[in-house]
């Protein structure tokens, strides 16, 4: 039997997650890659360089952000191999669960479900846009309601599904190297012109990252929560990520309503497709149906971790 760092970093992140009074002591690790990248940023995409310039630019920022991420891991892998022998491996799980956020994304998406059922909408438009980038000041129930579902179902890839990916193929760099890459997309992997070009490397590489874990995240949700399958094949193409869509498409397919829709962004209302459509509004008791979705696809990932340990 191998070593189960992974199985170890999931029990260990569902236990502590990444607790408030160590946040407001020393941040979050990902908060090192964003201050990088913003470095970065302002000192090679500005107006006045080249598009060529700012294309290479931001390849090397990510090329310098991922050497800065899986880096250190080598040598702490390296390390810890030396200094602790056969105890390696549960330093280097400690290490690696900062990566994984099921216990962060289940803390911040019930809270909207709550004060939604409370009829609290004032308490729960806060909430919401603490894990959404949308406006969310003018939301009425069901668009807050719609959000939250939208982010958990997004983030159960990016958040969990992903990193216990690259953990498993490449170890304690491989999981931070991927952390790195989605910290950059959320940054400036956008499509507006000024990230266009700066961030068009950390977009598709974020893309290819993500290729795999999008459809295991995808088929989880529908496996646990026995349906989906037909909206999840319909429309998984309609989201503009060639990857969210799937874990989107499936979530509205397992609870059986659309997502997606118009969205405002810095007061700017994007039209998108639905997902689901023909189907019905969401409701504050769909969030705690998805989170019990959410619940039982992590428990899936712990099996999945567990026989990988086993089976090697």
């Amino acid at each position: 039997m191998a070593e189960p760092i992974a199985l170890l970093a999931l029990a260990v992140d569902a236990a502590l997650g990444w607790p408030t009074a160590l946040y407001r002591r020393i941040g979050h690790p990902v908060g090192a890659f964003a201050r990088l990248i913003q470095v970065c940023e302002r000192r090679w995409n500005r107006g006045s360089h080249s598009t060529a310039f700012r294309y290479a630019a931001g390849i090397a920022t990510l090329l310098l952000l991922i050497a800065v991420a899986a880096g250190p891991g080598v040598m702490l892998h390296q390390l810890l191999r030396n200094a602790a022998g056969p105890w390696a491996w549960i330093f280097e799980a400690l290490l690696a669960a900062p990566a994984l956020a099921q216990r962060s994304l289940y803390d911040h998406v019930r809270p909207v479900g709550i004060a939604l059922a409370a009829g609290d909408l004032e308490t729960a438009r806060p909430a919401v846009s603490r894990i959404v980038g949308r406006d969310t000041a003018t939301l009425d129930e069901v668009g807050t309601a719609r959000a939250a579902i939208e982010s958990l179902a997004e983030s159960f890839c990016d958040g969990v599904a992903a990193p216990l990916f690259w953990l498993l193929l490449l170890g304690l760099p491989g999981v931070w190297a991927y952390k790195a890459v989605n910290t950059a997309d959320s940054l400036i992997g956008h499509r507006e012109e000024r990230w266009r070009a700066f961030g068009w490397a950390a977009a598709r590489t974020d893309d290819l990252l993500n290729l795999i874990p999008a459809r295991i995240a995808a088929a989880l949700i529908c496996l646990c929560g026995m349906g989906g399958w037909r909206i999840l094949w319909r429309d998984h193409q309609l989201h503009a990520s060639p990857n969210a869509g799937w874990p989107e498409a499936a979530m509205a397919g397992a609870l059986g309503l659309w997502l997606g829709g118009p969205i405002a962004y810095d007061g700017v209302l994007q039209q998108k497709p639905w997902i689901g459509a023909g189907l019905r509004d969401a409701t504050p008791g769909d969030i705690r149906r998805a989170l019990a979705i959410y619940v039982r696809a992590c428990l899936c990932l712990w099996i999945v971790a567990g026989t990988v340990a086993w089976a090697l």
